[in-house]
């Protein structure tokens, strides 16, 4: 059994914003808004905590780093080691410099891939994971915003009541399954 929601369409970022902080400002706790295209400033008007994703960037990079420092040691030390223009091949540390543009790009490398994973599994996005958009039209030109019931302490008639003072074009009554 799912959770009664209400849904209120949009068909402006800038009216969405506007509803956003006005339901907000009422005590109004809303679930997620759903766009198009991201809408400038949604995440402070809906309370949303500042992303972690730079920290995750940055062990990423490490992790890139790590693991090419680790392949060219082991390419040009361990396994087949060479002299190449008298430059010595026994240590890592002597050839570092020569070493420095093949590790910022592995790095790179494997940070960007690593960062774009973590989007798609964070964003349900990846494949076979079942999507999480109550109404299609948001992902075509309408903005939905996502109120559960639940997580205020109005009914539901004062709840669309306050829904209806904001400039949203269809106020719609949903059961939506979450996983909390």
């Amino acid at each position: 059994m799912g959770k009664k929601t209400i849904l209120a369409v949009f068909e402006d970022p800038d009216e969405t914003l506007y509803g956003a902080k006005h339901l907000m400002s009422k005590g109004v706790k809303i679930r997620e808004v759903y766009s198009p295209f991201p809408i400038h400033g949604i995440d402070k008007a809906l309370g949303v905590k500042p992303t972690r994703i730079s920290t995750v960037a940055f062990f990423y990079g490490v992790m890139g780093v790590s693991l090419a420092l680790l392949m060219m040691w082991y390419m040009n030390v361990q396994d087949w080691a060479m002299n190449i223009g008298g430059k010595p091949s026994f240590s890592l540390s002597q050839n570092l410099p020569a070493f420095i543009p093949v590790t910022f790009e592995i790095t790179v490398l494997i940070a960007a891939h690593l960062m774009n994973f973590t989007f798609l599994f964070r964003s349900r996005l990846f494949p076979g994971f079942k999507s999480m958009n109550p109404d299609l039209r948001a992902t075509d030109d309408k903005f939905v915003m996502e109120i559960v019931l639940d997580d205020n302490k109005v009914s539901a008639d004062e709840l669309k009541a306050m829904v209806k003072e904001t400039k949203a074009i269809e106020i719609n009554d949903a059961e939506l399954k979450y996983k909390d």
